[in-house]
């Protein structure tokens, strides 16, 4: 099953995200099939950016958000 989660990147202390489309089963930082935004939690307040059409054409085919990602996806559509 596809799963859209969060992608930790960034240093040590200092994590920055990348929303991704993954296999479920696939490590959280392992492959994954696309790359769909970015999530910030550093800065104040925190900064997000994806693209609202892949993600929910991915939903559309039966990919499943994780709860965070669900909120950036709500927010991002309220924008």
């Amino acid at each position: 099953m596809l799963k859209i989660r969060l992608r930790r990147v960034g240093r040590k202390k200092q994590p920055s995200y990348r929303i991704v489309v993954a296999d479920s089963r696939a490590p959280r930082d392992g492959a994954f099939v696309e790359w769909i935004g970015t999530y910030d939690p550093m800065v104040d307040p925190p900064a997000f950016k994806i693209d609202v059409e892949k993600a929910t054409d991915w939903i559309k085919k039966g990919a499943q958000p994780t709860e965070a990602v669900q909120r950036i996806i709500d927010k991002a559509s309220a924008e």
